[in-house]
This record gives structure tokens, C-alpha cells and sequence, in this order.
């Protein structure tokens, strides 16, 4: 059963995610979103801590012996994109939609786990402990964002994760790997024919690149798919064969396979060296078995494989990404999320958390 949250949560959230916007707070710089954020709290009379740039709560009666569960969004944004017709820090209500930079990506999501982490922050009877966090440097998969806070955080079981998925369930989410291909030649005169032409090599990678098809198919994220971004030589002379021949592959990751599968099957097949640049986000899968996951779909909520990467990839817990608001709204131009659904979020957040937070009385009902 779905119950309305109260108008003074609602009104809070909002008032809140208004507060966010009317503050730049790009990533690396988020210090002053995060003061905003202390200062609600310590208003909302809730112990809370700093860690850098990062916010977090833990519910009243927090017992070492129970599990834990961890409400987390971010507070950082990208930057503004030149199509803005409106001022992106300021928070105008239109047409039942509240525009501004971060409404939808993923200030809504951040609001609202904010006000269900109140609803039960007082309540001693929790299956679980609840865990909220505001991280920072989630846009640019920093390291100084939720990678960091983890080691300040008592342990964590489980987790929700806030971003735009239009209180969906995303169980499953690709992951990034970014590699650094280096072809070597050998350098020569282009009107003699000498030398050994590393660009020539590298396209035939590339070919393989645009035409390799991983065995494995998720039935969540569908096949693993590569794309060739950069191509770069080593000279810009005309005249000369190049030595040496750089190209970058973005590779977006099912939860079928762990990165070093993949770098040794594209390895075996390359003239090429592939580097990895990070081996942090991998794909991730939450088990449709999980208390989160059924306690979603008494709801009528659905599950998919979510094709963006966000900090689920960096907690090495099982997490459900679910959040009010429109992915296909992320980084656009006159960004805007709808009143009502932060409305409906806070109130979904809370009656999946019911079934879960209070299993006896749910089973009961």
C-alpha cells in the first residue's frame, strides 16, 4: 500500500532541492551545496557528518548487529551546456515542473531519499539500520565522492543509489572501461614507401574493434559493445609514415563478464597494446530475489539493465538504482524535474522501505 507523504516533507524537499540549485556546485566543488546540506540537517535536529565534500546520517537508533542500508544520490552537477535558455541557478516553478541545474540529474533523487530517511530516522522497530549519504564527484566518477566516504562508513549490506530512472528499477548497469591502444611501426619517407605504416595497423584493430561480438549476451544490458573514439599518430607531416599510432576504445561492459576477460580476448586478437585506464567501474547486478527487488515489484514496478554508469559501480554491495525523474532529461539544456514526481517518489521510496524496514508487519497486512 502506497501512503502520501505529509505536505511538510514534500514542501522540505522541494524547498531543498531549490536551495541546491541556487548553488554552483560542480564536481570538485561542491563545498557549498555540502554546507547547505549540513546546515538542513542540523535545522531537522539530525546529527551528521563531513567527510570532504561528502554528507552523512545514520537513523537514531542505529544497532551495530542489524544489516545495513544505504540511501545515497550526489549533489554534484555537470556544467551548463550552451543551449540554456533559462538561468540554470535559479529555480523557477512553471507548469508543475521545477527547472534548474541538477533538478532532474539527480537533485529530485537526492531530496527525496533525503525526506524517507527522516520518515524512519526516529523509528526504533528498523529491520535494518538506514545509512544516508550526499557524495560529491559522482558526474566525473571521482575518487574523493562516495569511493572514499565508503572507508569512513560502518559496513554496508545493501543500497539504494538515486538517480533518474523514473522509479523504475535499474538491477543491472554496464560498466566503463576505457582503453589506450598503442600501434608501433616503423617511420619513412611516404613518397618511397618506407618504413612499416602504424596507422595502417591500427585500422585493422579498428576493423576488429567495430566488428568483434562478445559470446556472452545479457538478457538485462544485451551484448557488450565497443566503439573507437580517439585515432591519434605521431607526426603531422604528410610526407612521413607514421611510427607509432594511438587510438581510444570506449567499452561499455555486461555483468556476464570481469574486465580482465575482456582485456585478454581483445588482447589476443590486436596487433596492438590495449592499456586499460581504470579498471573502478564495473558492470554490476542486484539478484531479482533480493528484498529490495520483490518488495519493487508488489509495487508494480519493473526491472531493467541500465545502459549509463553512475557510483553503483564503485560499492562493493548489491544496490538497486531507482529515483524520480527521467534519465532522458540528464545534461539537457533547461533541465527540469516535476513536482509530482518527487511526490510520487518519496512516496514509493517509502512503501518499498515499508516491506523491507518492517517485514513482520508487511507479511501481517
Amino acid at each position: 500500500m502506497i501512503v502520501q507523504p505529509n505536505d511538510t516533507i514534500i514542501a522540505d524537499a522541494i524547498g531543498l532541492l531549490q536551495g541546491l540549485i541556487r548553488i554552483p556546485s560542480f564536481s570538485k566543488e561542491e563545498d557549498q551545496t555540502a554546507a547547505l546540506l549540513e546546515q538542513f540537517f542540523h535545522d531537522a535536529k539530525i546529527p551528521v557528518k563531513r567527510f570532504l565534500n561528502n554528507i552523512w546520517a545514520v537513523n537514531q537508533y542505529f544497532d551495530p548487529a542489524k544489516p545495513t542500508l544505504l540511501l545515497n544520490s550526489h549533489h554534484d552537477t555537470v556544467k551548463p551546456n550552451k543551449g540554456y535558455t533559462l538561468d540554470p541557478f535559479n529555480p523557477i516553478v512553471q507548469d508543475g515542473k521545477l527547472y534548474g541545474l541538477g533538478s532532474n540529474d539527480a537533485g529530485g533523487s537526492l531530496v527525496s531519499l533525503i525526506a524517507v530517511f527522516r520518515h524512519y530516522y526516529d523509528r526504533p522497530d528498523l529491520a535494518y539500520n538506514l545509512l544516508l549519504a550526499a557524495t560529491a564527484e559522482e558526474e566525473i566518477s571521482g575518487k574523493n565522492g562516495i569511493e572514499i566516504l565508503l572507508k569512513e562508513l560502518p559496513d554496508i549490506d545493501c543500497g539504494i543509489v538515486g538517480e533518474p530512472t523514473q522509479m523504475q528499477m535499474a538491477v543491472a548497469e554496464r560498466g566503463l572501461l576505457v582503453l589506450d591502444v598503442h600501434v608501433e611501426g616503423r617511420a619513412g619517407h611516404a613518397a618511397r614507401e618506407e618504413g612499416e605504416n602504424a596507422l595502417y595497423k591500427a585500422l585493422d584493430d579498428i576493423q576488429w574493434f567495430r566488428n568483434h561480438q562478445f559470446a556472452k549476451v545479457s538478457p538485462l544490458l544485451g551484448p557488450v559493445k565497443m566503439t573507437v573514439t580517439v585515432v591519434e599518430t605521431d607526426n603531422k607531416a604528410h610526407n612521413v609514415v607514421p611510427a607509432q599510432c594511438k587510438f581510444v576504445v570506449d567499452v561499455r561492459v555486461n555483468e556476464c563478464y570481469r574486465f580482465e576477460e575482456i582485456i585478454e580476448e581483445i588482447q589476443a586478437h590486436i596487433k596492438g597494446q590495449a592499456t586499460p585506464r581504470s579498471l573502478r567501474m564495473r558492470s554490476t547486478s542486484i539478484p531479482e530475489t533480493h528484498p529490495l527487488i520483490v518488495a519493487g515489484k508488489l509495487l508494480g514496478r519493473t526491472t531493467y539493465g541500465s545502459p549509463t554508469t553512475s557510483d553503483k559501480a564503485l560499492m562493493p554491495f548489491v544496490t538497486l538504482k531507482m529515483g524520480p525523474g527521467d534519465s532522458a532529461r540528464s545534461h539537457t539544456a533547461d533541465e527540469y524535474i516535476y513536482l509530482k514526481e518527487i511526490e510520487e517518489g518519496i512516496a514509493l521510496y517509502i512503501a518499498l522501505l515499508n516491506q523491507v524496514l518492517h517485514p513482520e508487519k508487511t507479511n501481517r497486512s
